[in-house]
């Protein structure tokens, strides 16, 4: 996955729009099929509990199905590209600790994937306007790029592979 410009005010607009759609059909779906299945199959007992979390599965699923079906319209363009980042940048994070460990060694390839981390990391917090940790990923990504001369690596995020993360 290559790392793109993102138009930040589309971006948080199509996001805010999604969720706000998430979130409306999650109501109004758990809450009229609960309903429903309550007006056709009531309970003596006056215990709803399973019609209630019956909705709000069956509704899920269908706002799971909406989003994967649409994520390729060019209204979420962005916010599937974020979605995709994170996932990319949460893989990487599982291995982080190998990855150090091999960029220690001066292996050139971990160092390669650290660098993509951190370069979606400072895109993905300045989308969100998550800034408070950037100080820190400027320090982590100055100890790369010393690490790098050492070996005399130039680094570039767009040669992170995400096939090569397998071998950590």
């Amino acid at each position: 996955m290559k790392l793109q410009e993102i138009n930040k005010a589309r971006y948080r607009n199509h996001l805010n729009k999604v969720i706000v759609g998430c979130i409306a059909a999650l109501v109004v779906g758990s809450l009229g099929i609960a309903q429903g299945l309550i007006a056709v199959l009531p309970n003596e007992q006056g215990s709803h509990f399973h019609w209630n979390l019956a909705g709000v599965v069956i509704s899920c699923l269908v706002i799971g199905s909406v989003l994967k079906k649409y994520k390729h319209h060019d209204f979420m363009t962005e916010v599937t590209y974020v979605w995709e980042l994170k996932k990319q940048l949460n893989y990487i994070t599982r291995k982080m600790r190998k990855l150090k460990a091999a960029v220690e060694e001066g292996d050139v390839i971990a160092m390669q994937i650290i660098n993509y981390s951190y370069a979606g990391s400072r895109q993905l917090w300045q989308l969100d306007d998550n800034t408070i940790t950037m100080e820190e990923l400027s320090i982590w990504q100055a100890e790369l790029d010393a690490k790098a001369r050492e070996v005399n690596v130039i680094l570039d995020s767009e040669k992170y592979d995400p096939q090569s993360l397998a071998n950590y």
